[in-house]
């Protein structure tokens, strides 16, 4: 893994912490659902990219305190494109390029780049946008305080079918509930 932390040493302080949370919120998941070996590499690597194209995003807009303009949004949804851009020329990372390219569709179809649905969406990516999302709200930013778990909760179920695979929703809704422990232990890594 620490190989692949380079391809994360371009992006802002914050992004690069995020990513490597994500990863390890992902791997969580993924062993929680009983993924190989393989497959775990393959999510630990494509989590960890998974906002690799950041680096490519103006700092104005990834640092901004303030809600996003429309035009500002639109360059933020560009960052899955230059992800994969930057590494699906190389054969080596043609395993990982649907996760940075799809962990942001949604399950009823309403995400982008594509507008996939459902099974369409890579499985891979689709733990990935659990975890990606999970720490979105567990961390504190400028422009706004974490969730309390609690709140978490509520809003994974409120997306469980929508945003988020169900039956992963269900999964990392276990952990949340009767594993929080192992959450814990991945945030303290980061303070």
């Amino acid at each position: 893994m620490v190989e692949y932390k380079i391809l994360i040493q371009n992006l802002d302080s914050y992004t690069k912490s995020h990513s490597e949370r994500v990863s390890d919120y992902a791997v969580l998941l993924g062993k929680k659902v009983g993924l190989s070996d393989e497959d775990l590499e393959k999510l630990k690597i494509g989590a960890l990219c998974h906002d690799l194209g950041k680096s490519k995003i103006p700092n104005y807009i990834l640092e901004k305190e303030t809600k996003l303009t429309d035009s500002e949004f639109i360059e933020i949804k560009k960052h899955p494109y230059f992800g994969v851009t930057l590494l699906e020329e190389n054969s080596n990372f043609k395993d990982i390029v649907p996760i940075i390219k799809y962990h942001h569709e949604k399950y009823d179809g309403t995400g982008y780049p594509n507008n996939l649905v459902g099974e369409n969406i890579p499985y891979l990516a689709r733990i990935t946008a659990i975890a990606d999302c999970f720490d979105a709200m567990i961390s504190k930013r400028t422009y706004k305080d974490s969730m309390s778990v609690e709140n978490i909760i509520e809003e994974f179920n409120n997306c469980k079918g929508t945003q988020f695979d169900p039956t992963l929703t269900d999964a990392f809704l276990d952990i949340l509930k009767n594993n929080f422990d192992s959450i814990k232990k991945i945030q303290e890594n980061f303070k």
